[in-house]
């Protein structure tokens, strides 16, 4: 099937993205991007907003998660965003469910939701979930729209496991190259993954993203994860065509169709 085909027919492919503050969101979506600008603003009617209006003070209370955010070097992708979520409350809570549960529904392919990426920090004031996550994964039915926990800013474990190391006499050089591997084994049997095997609606599958903060991060795995998630054909032919930060992916996509 053409790619172009595709897009004529779909649109653009269409992220909600969930997550506390500063769980690295924005930083995730300029790399899937390939871009370091803000992206812009568009209300439901297609209207731009103005930045400045929607960051000043007493406006960041009245953030829309209709609003789409779209970035100039990669317009085929439209990101939701969910702020304020992490409370808990339950205006909050009802506002994405609504959400969720209209755009899962609508007639047209090109108007639904077609992925949900949950970003979870583990840096080391954020580890446990927040009552609002909890929240959702107990009680939010999305339907046949696949989530996807992204763990951000893996790499704050990295430091907590080179600590031990040094404490238990690794030399620094050895402690730095051996923590990476320590924090994916203590993280595999921790109460995070624990938490989501056990809930209502597990998600699809989950990714660890650490140093999405620096130039060369690597966002690959992110990428097939996410096509891997989907059901439908058209769908991850347009996910795989639509990004631009790993051609290797495109082509192995390609070859297996």
């Amino acid at each position: 099937m053409d790619p172009s085909n595709i897009r004529k027919r779909i649109g653009r492919f269409r992220i909600l993205v969930i997550g506390r503050a500063n769980a690295g969101k924005t930083t995730i979506l300029q790399r899937i991007c390939n871009t370091q600008d803000k992206p812009k603003i568009y209300d439901s009617a297609g209207k731009e907003i103005d930045l400045t209006v929607l960051t000043a003070s007493k406006e960041r209370g009245e953030h829309e998660i209709e609003n789409e955010m779209v970035f100039e070097s990669n317009p085929g992708f439209v990101f939701h965003d969910s702020r304020g979520f992490e409370a808990g409350g339950k205006d909050e809570f009802d506002k994405v469910k609504a959400f969720i549960t209209d755009r899962s529904t609508q007639a047209k392919i090109a108007k639904r939701l077609h992925v949900i990426w949950f970003c979870i920090p583990m840096d080391e004031a954020c580890r446990s979930f927040t009552a609002g996550e909890e929240k959702f994964f107990t009680e939010c039915d999305t339907a046949s729209i696949p989530v996807i926990v992204l763990f951000t800013k893996f790499d704050a474990l990295y430091g907590i496991e080179y600590r031990k190391l040094i404490n238990t006499g690794t030399s620094r050089k050895d402690a730095k190259q051996q923590a990476p591997k320590c924090a994916e084994k203590t993280f595999a049997l921790g109460p995070q993954l624990r938490f989501l095997q056990d809930v209502r609606w597990p998600p699809k599958c989950h990714i660890c993203l650490p140093n999405m903060n620096k130039g060369d991060a690597d966002c690959s795995a992110l990428i097939e994860q996410t096509a891997g998630a989907l059901d439908d054909e058209a769908l991850e032919q347009l996910f795989v065509s639509t990004q631009q930060t790993n051609l290797e992916i495109c082509m192995k996509y390609a070859i297996q169709r």
